[in-house]
């Protein structure tokens, strides 16, 4: 059964996420997705597990998530973002990073921590859209970064 597409501001749960875009375990970064705006702005979840695979290198004796995927799972609420404002036509395109600016990390996150991931649209012009993210841990700024990205045809 399809999820309907949710109402403004309702969440998308994981399954409607897999049916918006194409990212699968272990690079599915994402849990939930809230509070869409569409064309705007959306909040993302995700649950830092002991079970990640990168955990047993990064490191062994003290797990801390990368901050790839910290700007990876920012990067992933911004696709849900832009499939949810542009319709079901879109689900399942892939969507290139194209830049990355001023990525900074202010603290490691660990297992057992909810990434909170803000995403704002700055602006969109045909396939190309530019978003700014920021991800919390408690309220507390932990990553953030500007990034651009292209919808292309799987």
């Amino acid at each position: 059964m399809i999820n309907p597409v949710p109402e403004e501001g309702d969440r998308c749960d994981i399954i409607r996420i897999m049916e918006m875009i194409p990212h699968r375990y272990p690079l599915l970064m994402i849990d939930k997705v809230h509070a869409i705006k569409p064309h705007e702005s959306a909040i993302g979840i995700k649950n830092v597990t002991i079970n990640e695979p990168y955990f047993g290198g990064h490191f062994p004796t003290m797990p801390v998530m990368p901050g790839v995927l910290m700007i990876e799972a920012m990067a992933q609420t911004a696709a849900v973002l832009v499939v949810y404002s542009l319709g079901k036509e879109f689900e399942g395109k892939l969507v290139y990073f194209m830049s990355v600016e001023g990525a900074k990390f202010r603290k490691p996150v660990m297992p057992g921590a909810q990434l909170e991931l803000q995403v704002q649209k700055l602006r969109s012009r045909g396939n190309v859209w530019k978003f700014a993210g920021t991800a919390r841990v408690d309220g507390i700024v932990v990553a953030e970064a500007t990034y651009s990205a292209m919808i292309v045809d799987s």
